[in-house]
Parts: C-alpha cells; structure tokens; sequence
C-alpha cells in the first residue's frame, strides 16, 4: 500500500469505538478471529492466501489528516475519536494460518489480539482482503489440479477491477499458476509475466502472414501465434509456413477446444511442427480444463473464471469477537453461532501421511500426537511483522498440503469438506 487505508472501513466500525471510548470499554483486552462457517457449496477445501497483503495494509492503517477533517466535518467521529485515530497504529498481535495453507469451515484463519478499540477496526480490512484472495487461490488450485503437469497463465486482468486484477494474479500464482499477463502483479510481486498479441494486432494488418511476420521479428521463433482470428486450419498453415516448423506455440481461444485441439495437433504434425506447442483460452474454468484431460494440450490460460472465483468470488468469511479480557464470548444466533474463545488449531495425519481431521480448541491443546501438525503461525507480534514466506515457500506449502488430502477431498464434484472439523471442549 502507498497511502494510509484507515478509510478501507464500514462507518459503524468508527461509532463502535466512538461509543467504547466514552464508556470506557475501548482498552479491553479482545481476540477476534477471521473463519468461514462454510466452505463455498459443494467445494471441499479452501486455500489461505492475501495474509501477506493483509500485514502490509495494518501497517498501513493510518487516518491522514485530510480524512479525519472529512470524518469530523460529517459527524462520523467526534473529537475524542478523531484525536485516538489520529495516534493510531496496530499495537497488538496477529496469528494465523500461513499462505499457501489449506482451510475448512470454522479454522481460524485469522486471530487478532489486542484492544477491542484497536482490533476492532481491522474488520473491513481483514475481510476483504482474506475473502476475495482466499477465494480467488481456492479456484485456482483446483483448475491446476485438473490440469495436471499442464502449466496455466493468469488473463483475468480485463475482467475485474483493476487492483482485484492484481491481488488476483498474486493468488492465482500462489495457488500453481505458472505466471500472469498482468505487469502491475510482475513489479509488485515479482510474479512471471507472459504475453504475445490479440486479434487486434491480426486484425490490423492485410492479412494474417503479415502479421505473424511482424511478431515473429519482434519475439522470435519460440512465440505464441493466435490462429483463429479467421480460419484456424489455414491459421496453422500460415503460421507454420510464416516461422517455419520451430515454431514455439499456436493459441486457440473460441469454439469446440476438444475438437479443435485434436485438428490442430494432426495438422501441426503433418506440417513437420511437431515441437510446436498448442495453447488454449476462452472461459475456461476446472471443469472445463479437466474435459481436456486427454486432449494434446501443452498449456491452458484462464481469465473470467479464475478472477470470479469459478462462481465463489468470495471467501464466506467473518471477523467474530470470540474473548474479551480472557473470557470466552459468543454469539448464539439461529444459523450464526460463533465458538468462544481464542483457538488453537492443529490438523491429524494418518501414519501415511493422508489428513483426518482439523482440530480446534480453546483450551489448552492436547499433547501433540503423532502425525499432528500446528497450523497457526505468529504474524505480528505488538505491532511488529514476523517473518513471512516467500511466494515460492507458500506455492510449496500449498502443493505440499493438497498432497495430503483424502484423494476425495481433490474431487471436482460437490461433495462434503475433505476432512472434517473437531471441537475439543
């Protein structure tokens, strides 16, 4: 972040500590926590990702002058309130599951320990972080598990907002994707950046040799030509007579993909490119990459799916208070109860390896047996960030992770949770 986010949150997070600093219940020792009470219908796993985005934006959380004016002029805050906004910065601790981890429903993902006044107003910026990035990496493993050893590129950028395009790139990367067409994520996060031409760049020249002739001047031999802005097959032919049978790949992005992607294999062979790659895009989603399981695919790039969340665009997530002053709270509602008190969280393994089961407590854990692995990792520590993992550690944990999965639980169909969660009381 490059300015202070202390106005990425809802109104009523301001008049809540507005009214606990007049009665005095603003300095109470809290822990909030961040879970989701479900995972998204019929998906079976969540993956962590956006907590090293998160930590950047708390210690961001500043109110800039300009911003506490606007507040007060509008009555949001009183003075009182405007002058502690003023001194703010997050003093107290941060816990959770690191990136690239898996999640189900109730794990606490996140916990914030701190003041109710200071902790409290993190929830927007908790949310809607840990909602949108858990969402769009959850997608993204499982089109890179349907599609196999195949590598994907992230394309999603002209689908969503511009900065969700960014953050969205960084969890697709995260989650196995091989690289990104966006630049912002590049510089920003130094994920691999790819890209070649569209129609337009066919379309703006007479005729479909001449501007294959003008990419290939620029990128060599080993680009990738998009061959169905007319004809496909006379695509291909062209492609291979313009760069010759090196040619590094041919992208096909509209119509039957299983169909075609039999078609151009046959006439790339026939033609003597037989090292010439085929590359698809065009909406596809999980399901639509592992239909493809058995064509002759080399690659796969996904867009609108992947940025959407492949139909979950968001996480489920919620910021609960679960203790106040060492006390367990909880809410009781019909539908919406919450678990009191901080938790602790651990995943059982079997002796091969295979996950049974996440285990939550709020008491203290039980001794650790054999194949019980902790899941919650320190992040800040009174206001100062621990060390965190790379990209390429969390992309490690992650794959790490899925392997050990019941093979059910990597299932593309509906299906229950791939374990399940325990409470110990």
């Amino acid at each position: 972040m490059t300015s202070p986010t202390g106005l990425l949150t809802d109104q009523y997070e301001l008049t809540m500590l507005a009214a606990a600093l007049r009665d005095g219940s603003a300095e109470r020792a809290c822990v909030f926590e961040a879970f989701a009470r479900r995972l998204p219908d019929g998906r079976r796993y969540g993956v962590v990702a956006g907590t090293g985005r998160l930590l950047e934006a708390i210690l961001d959380f500043r109110f800039a002058p300009e911003q506490l004016s606007w507040l007060a002029a509008r009555g949001i805050v009183d003075e009182p309130t405007r002058a502690w906004l003023a001194d703010y910065r997050f003093r107290g601790s941060v816990r959770g599951y690191a990136e690239g981890e898996l999640y189900f429903p109730g794990s606490p993902v996140l916990t914030v320990t701190g003041t109710f006044a200071e902790a409290v107003v993190l929830e927007t910026l908790v949310l809607s972080i840990l909602n949108h990035d858990c969402a769009i990496a959850s997608a993204a493993a499982r089109m890179v598990t349907a599609a196999g050893s195949r590598p994907i590129i992230e394309m999603g950028s002209r689908r969503t907002h511009e900065e969700a395009a960014i953050a969205s790139a960084r969890a697709a990367y995260l989650a196995g994707f091989a690289g990104t067409s966006n630049l912002a994520a590049g510089l920003r996060y130094g994920v691999p950046t790819l890209g070649t031409a569209a129609h337009a760049f066919t379309l703006l020249h007479r005729t479909e040799a001449e501007a294959f002739e003008a990419q290939l001047a620029t990128l060599g031999a080993d680009t990738t030509l998009l061959v169905d802005t007319y004809d496909i097959s006379q695509g291909i032919r062209t492609a291979v007579a313009v760069a010759g049978p090196e040619l590094g790949a041919i992208r096909i992005d509209s119509g039957d993909l299983a169909v075609l992607t039999v078609q151009a294999r046959e006439l790339l062979d026939s033609l003597g490119a037989t090292k010439t790659r085929i590359v698809l895009s065009g909406d596809l989603d999980e399901y639509a990459i592992a239909s493809l399981a058995a064509a002759p695919v080399d690659s796969y790039g996904a867009g609108t799916a992947l940025v959407t969340g492949s139909g979950a665009p968001t996480a489920g997530m919620v910021y609960k208070l679960v203790e106040v002053d060492g006390r367990p709270v909880a809410k009781r509602s019909e539908h919406k109860g919450t678990v009191g008190g901080a938790k602790t969280a651990f995943r059982r393994h079997k002796a091969t390896g295979t996950a049974t089961e996440e285990v939550l407590t709020s008491g203290p854990p039980p001794p650790p047996a054999p194949g019980d692995r902790p899941l919650q990792v320190p992040l800040l520590v009174d206001g100062a960030p621990a060390r965190q993992p790379t990209l390429t550690e969390s992309r490690e944990r992650l794959s790490a992770a899925l392997v050990t999965l019941p093979w059910e639980g990597l299932k593309l169909s509906r299906g229950e949770p791939a374990i399940p969660t325990v409470y110990l009381t």
